[in-house]
């Protein structure tokens, strides 16, 4: 079976939901996803910092495109090199 299916545009968790629990996923090409780690801990607790402003709207801007999660991934991945 050829794997060129793209995938369908989805607006919600619920839809993806729904097409993971009922469509053959076999058929679509997923070679551009990107695995994502679930975060089911609390985050309980905050960090304040002071940075220079240019370096902060650089964070926000990489942020926005990469995902707000950003800055935690950034952070664990510094710790596990």
């Amino acid at each position: 079976m050829s794997k060129d299916k793209p995938l369908p545009l989805l607006s919600s968790d619920k839809e993806a939901e729904d097409l993971v629990g009922s469509a053959d996923l076999t058929g679509y090409d997923l070679s551009a996803l990107t695995p994502t780690r679930f975060e089911f801990r609390s985050k309980d607790a905050r960090v304040n910092m002071r940075l220079p402003a240019e370096l902060l709207e650089q964070v926000k801007a990489t942020a926005a495109s990469k995902g707000m999660r950003f800055i935690r991934q950034a952070l664990e991945q510094a710790l596990h090199r």
